[in-house]
């Protein structure tokens, strides 16, 4: 009924990975599902509590995902914190976790914390990972990264403006407007990591930003860090993680050493972001695979209980074709992200960055068209609180511009792809002189 491993891939899982994989389909299938609609009413309708509490029912699929073994999944085995797996066999899990809400969060494989955690593997210090990646991985906190600003075009890092400036007592006063920064509302979030830009004299315009740590709880309470509101997508708060508006207004970070709240070094913002988002862009559409997979089995059981003038929409031939048309565009996309997430294990991001971006173009745009045929075979239904169909065309969509527009990843890519123009000339000049000595045979 649910796909399985391509087969390409299928000797590349470890058989504990393999089995870690079946015990991640279980846990979805019969806690993390049928909880979705259970975190969905516990969120109180009151619009200062919604911010406040954590639906009860997250912490108790915590304990029941961390007693088999279903935590951190997502960091590889490149880093001694991660659960040892590979960026594709944690792929073929992350696919079922994003048929559930609630599955990425109780795991602890939630964003942005995944990609906060990983550049705090990669670059934090000893005592930067004990303060806060530590109780990351633990799940005792969460995080926000705070890149967007509100009025640029911030898939180009070279315009973040918001600026972080040393005063005469050696301290960082940051200024700026952040917004969409996702995880911020949640009650449990205890850091930041802000990009700003913290020189301009820099011949090089790619090392004047700079990525600091700074306590969110601590800002906020200094009242110069201002939670504006959080900002909907379609209508969606998402609460109580939240997208939310961060403004700073000479907002003095007070930590005693100031090299605690650089992560990995002044000026060493864009190679920071650049490492966070490969593996991101990849987590993302693993779990927008099992969003499609999972709206398609929604949608065949509907289909299988909607009487058309007398017969079962299931057994209309339009219905079966277009269902398997879509199972086919599923498993091109499963394809594209497990390739990607492979070569990021042989290649590291930056050797991936091909198949990176054809997986982070071609997924979220392909999954739309699903999901709105989807909700098409529901009607009206389709569009309300009553499916999950509505909320998941809303984060799908939402994808499109996240960790960098479709525009941007398809320039990049046709720009790399213009480089062979030339060797294609060469190419066909050669072509042409084998035709004219194979004519003298």
């Amino acid at each position: 009924m649910y796909s399985q491993i391509p087969t390409i891939f299928s000797e590349k899982i470890s058989p504990e990975a393999r089995e870690k994989i079946a015990q991640c389909k279980d846990f979805v299938e019969r806690y993390c599902i049928p909880a979705d609609k259970i975190y969905l009413e516990q969120i109180s309708p009151d619009r200062e509590k919604r911010w406040k509490e954590v639906p009860e029912i997250i912490g108790k699929l915590k304990i029941e995902a961390r007693k088999r073994g279903l935590w951190n999944m997502f960091l590889s085995n490149k880093y001694s914190e991660g659960a040892g797996y590979t960026n594709l066999e944690y792929g073929c899990m992350a696919e079922h976790l994003g048929r559930s809400i609630v599955a990425p969060s109780v795991t602890n494989n939630n964003a942005p914390d995944t990609g906060n955690m990983e550049i705090l593997a990669r670059y934090g210090t000893k005592s930067q990972k004990e303060k806060w990646l530590n109780p990351l991985l633990d799940g005792a906190i969460r995080s926000a990264f705070l890149m967007t600003e509100k009025g640029t075009s911030s898939s180009n890092a070279l315009n973040i403006s918001c600026s972080a400036k040393l005063n005469s007592r050696g301290k960082y006063v940051i200024n700026g407007v952040k917004w969409f920064a996702s995880g911020s509302g949640d009650p449990n979030c205890a850091v930041w990591l802000v990009m700003c830009k913290t020189d301009s004299s820099k011949s090089t315009p790619y090392a004047n930003h700079t990525v600091l740590l700074i306590d969110s709880k601590r800002a906020l309470a200094s009242g110069k860090a201002k939670l504006v509101r959080p900002l909907t997508v379609f209508g969606y708060d998402e609460a109580p993680h939240g997208h939310c508006e961060i403004v700073f207004e000479d907002y003095e970070v007070t930590d005693a050493d100031n090299s605690e709240i650089i992560l990995h070094k002044l000026g060493g913002g864009f190679e920071v972001i650049q490492s966070r988002l490969g593996p991101g862009r990849i987590h993302h559409c693993m779990r927008t695979i099992g969003v499609a997979e999972q709206a398609l089995l929604t949608v065949a059981h509907r289909a299988n209980n909607r009487l058309i003038f007398g017969t079962r929409m299931s057994e209309r031939e339009s219905f079966k074709t277009a269902y398997s048309q879509y199972k086919i565009d599923v498993e091109k996309c499963r394809i594209l992200v497990l390739n990607a997430a492979h070569t990021i294990d042989v290649k590291g991001p930056k050797g991936a960055m091909r198949e990176i971006a054809m997986a982070k173009i071609e997924v979220p745009r392909k999954v739309l068209q699903i999901l709105d045929w989807c909700i098409q075979m529901f009607g009206a239904e389709g569009v309300s609180q009553d499916t999950p169909l509505a909320r998941a065309y809303a984060e799908t969509r939402t994808l499109r511009i996240a960790d960098g527009p479709d525009e941007a990843h398809l320039g990049q890519l046709a720009r790399n792809n213009a480089k062979d123009f030339p060797k294609i000339e060469k190419y066909f000049e050669e072509l042409e002189q084998s035709r004219l000595d194979v004519a003298k045979l």
